[in-house]
């Protein structure tokens, strides 16, 4: 197949917030390249047809890149724009994560339209999210509410909270600016009571790793200081091998060249979680994700990641 040097294909998925992700990439390369055409390619993945069932229980964040990714090998895509927090440590041979963007809100939001605040809402309150890692979180500080598996995308949920199947529900920061719904975000949960996840935020590309053109072409939009520290929080979770059904946080911050790397491993109903954080030098990285890691096994990490495989 004859390929076009001045043409970039990004696969994307179709939901209104993959489209929106991939249109500023696509916006974005052409600041970059001015005579560059960059062409989108909308896809329905498993993770957006299998909305009856918790994430957790079906394969997880995987589903929403598998067909993405099999557009890349098949050479129907040049590249596949994901958000990270989607993405896992493995993949197929051949490809990878080549450009990591600058990143936007990491935090997680607060939703309501009665509430101000998770402390305003009356015990037995329904909260409306598929994240283990947030029920995790806010069932071991909140525990007289209740959570229900809120599946589907941004507007989707929305619609829930709104028709009141939920008093309120628990979105990205980040997607709720990015889809101009700001407006939605009633308070942001500070990273003290949960701690966001691996990645939010940031937008990741992935392609051939072979394709040194496509390679060339998506250089300008990489961020090197979130590539550091999206970077550290991934590899908490390359070390810590842990499935989809097992709450993990990693959240790091880079001051100058101090990098500070938190993390968290929970039990689903947040009856224990373990908790660990350290700082260092930048060119340490490394180091400082052993140390994390290393300080979660020695609580007993291994045991819980063990029963939730």
């Amino acid at each position: 197949m004859k390929i076009n040097k001045n043409v970039i294909r990004i696969a994307t998925r179709n939901s209104p917030l993959a489209m929106w992700q991939a249109e500023f990439v696509r916006d974005q390369l052409k600041q970059h390249h001015k005579d560059l055409e960059v062409e989108i390619i909308g896809m329905t993945t498993r993770g957006d047809q299998l909305l009856d069932s918790p994430l957790a229980e079906i394969g997880g964040k995987s589903l929403f890149v598998k067909e993405l990714e099999i557009a890349l090998l098949e050479k129907r895509a040049d590249i596949a724009v994901h958000s990270m927090k989607d993405v896992g440590v493995d993949f197929p041979k051949g490809l990878g994560i080549s450009c990591i963007m600058k990143r936007q809100n990491p935090f997680d939001a607060f939703v309501s339209n009665n509430f101000k605040a998770f402390s305003e809402l009356p015990k037995g309150s329904v909260v409306g999210t598929c994240s283990l890692r947030r029920v995790c979180q806010l069932k071991n500080r909140y525990p007289d509410l209740q959570f229900k598996s809120l599946r589907g995308n941004v507007n989707t949920r929305i619609l829930k909270l709104d028709s009141g199947q939920c008093d309120a529900i628990v979105l990205a920061v980040a997607g709720l600016n990015r889809l101009g719904m700001e407006n939605r975000v009633t308070a942001v949960i500070s990273d003290e009571v949960c701690l966001p996840a691996i990645a939010q935020g940031s937008i990741g590309i992935e392609c051939r790793l072979a394709d040194d053109r496509v390679k060339k072409i998506i250089v300008p939009l990489a961020d090197k200081d979130n590539t550091i520290v999206t970077t550290a929080e991934r590899a908490v979770n390359e070390r810590l091998n842990g499935s989809c059904q097992t709450p993990i946080a990693a959240y790091a911050v880079l001051n100058e060249q101090c990098l500070l790397l938190r993390a968290l491993v929970g039990e689903p109903d947040g009856s224990l979680m373990l908790y660990a954080e350290k700082k260092g030098h930048v060119n340490d990285a490394h180091a400082i994700c052993l140390a994390v890691t290393d300080d979660l096994f020695a609580q007993g990490a291994q045991q819980i990641l063990q029963k939730l495989a």
